[in-house]
């Protein structure tokens, strides 16, 4: 089969590894890829939004099975562009992908069918969102309404860090048109997880869990930021809170989408709260995680070309899925300043010295003969060990090899 991974990213460096392995691909594509994606197949200058130009492509190039990545071509309604272009797709449709588009669309779902989730309120008029900023107490949680690359969430201790928050996203569209709308969350305390789970519009089967680090800086300090490391499985998974997920909040999912008409077919990735062995959802994603997919796509054993034909086939009730027991730990090496202004083109060393771990880059590009950064989140250092200290200890073991200009990154994941 001819594939055509579309992103650029750390996660998808990942699938395509995990999809080189699969005896059924016989050619791999990404659109547009990276330096190190570039080392597994061939890149095709084409960006992740451009869907005329991937649509014409996997035409062009007979391509069998198209995976997307990252959340913007989904929003934007890939998936429906090529269906109606007879061409085989993972991920879900457009009206799936307002899960992740829209946080008052998903805040009213999880309302409506009774899933566990934070108290909140919605706003599109800045006065009113003025007025009625006191509703839920302090600390408060503000979130832009649509797509911020996960940097549109802002924890206020008090009134004047709330009043400032709206002020940014509403009135200086500091998301742009994300913060046209905004939501806001009662706070919730405990620690967040992940659960990735698979979807075929009528089955539901969750992945193995990960916990993921949202904050730039040790000991959970300084802005949020699209992650800067994870390991799997999560410690706070047990069998009891798993029941409870399975209960509270998968199950009202899918028949909350089918009561909906919406024929989820894809992925989707749901940030938890927990605390007392319960859990409340965060937010819903409709794509693989980052950097939960490089830590979660490393333990799986079986096929993944054989579970995405049971997602898109609506088989996924015949799969069984197997995970390895051993454990990963990912840490993600940053541009200095992010998730503010970083630079770019910085010369990247060390990669040839790395040992026993996996890298799966982010932002990273080939410039003449070298490796160079071209992104906030550069690089990720993927270690699988019977414990998750073994794992931790041999990811920073590797990370210590590798430099570029202003590299930072976080020395407590997964310090458990």
């Amino acid at each position: 089969m001819k594939v055509l991974v579309v992103g650029s990213g750390a996660r998808e460096h990942a699938i395509i590894w995990k999809l080189k392995k699969s005896n059924r691909v016989s050619k791999l594509y990404a659109a547009p890829g990276n330096a190190g994606i570039a080392n597994l197949c061939d890149c095709v200058n084409l960006k992740a939004d451009d869907l005329e130009g991937l649509k014409n492509f996997a035409l062009s190039e007979d391509i069998d099975l198209t995976v997307v990545g990252p959340e913007v071509p989904l929003v934007m309604g890939i998936v429906d562009l090529f269906k109606k272009n007879n061409l085989r797709i993972f991920g879900p449709t457009k009206s799936g992908a307002e899960f992740e588009g829209s946080k008052s669309f998903t805040k009213a779902f999880l309302e409506k069918y009774k899933i566990p989730t934070a108290k909140f309120l919605e706003f599109t008029s800045l006065e009113a969102a003025k007025e009625e900023i006191d509703l839920l107490g302090y600390p408060l949680v503000i979130k832009a309404d649509g797509l911020a690359a996960g940097k549109g969430v802002v924890i206020c201790q008090n009134r004047h860090e709330a009043l400032e928050a709206v002020h940014d996203m509403m009135d200086e569209k500091v998301f742009g048109r994300a913060g046209e709308k905004v939501v806001f969350e009662e706070f919730l305390t405990g620690i967040e997880a992940s659960v990735l789970c698979f979807v075929d519009g009528k089955t539901i089967v969750p992945m193995t869990s990960a916990q993921d680090y949202k904050k730039a800086y040790d000991g959970d300090l300084g802005l949020n930021t699209g992650g800067m490391g994870a390991y799997s499985p999560s410690v706070l998974f047990d069998e009891n809170l798993e029941k409870h997920i399975e209960e509270k909040i998968l199950k009202p999912f899918i028949k909350g989408t089918q009561c909906e008409g919406i024929d989820y077919k894809g992925i989707i990735f749901i940030g938890l709260m927990i605390k007392n062995n319960e859990a409340k959802v965060i937010e819903f994603n409709c794509r693989m995680g980052d950097p939960e997919t490089q830590v979660v796509l490393p333990r799986m054993e079986n096929d993944l070309m054989d579970v995405i034909d049971a997602c898109i086939d609506g088989t996924l009730d015949q799969i069984v899925l197997e995970w390895s027991e051993e454990k990963t730990v990912a840490v993600v090496l940053a541009s200095g300043g992010y998730p503010g202004e970083y630079e770019k083109h910085q010369v990247i060393r060390g990669l040839e010295d790395v040992d026993d771990v996996l890298v799966f880059h982010a932002g990273t590009m080939n410039q003449g003969n070298e490796i160079v950064t071209n992104g906030g989140r550069v690089l990720n250092v993927v270690a699988k060990m019977d414990n998750v200290e073994a794992a931790r200890q041999k990811v920073y073991e590797n990370v210590s090899k590798i430099q570029y200009k202003d590299m930072m990154y976080r020395s407590d994941i997964a310090k458990l």
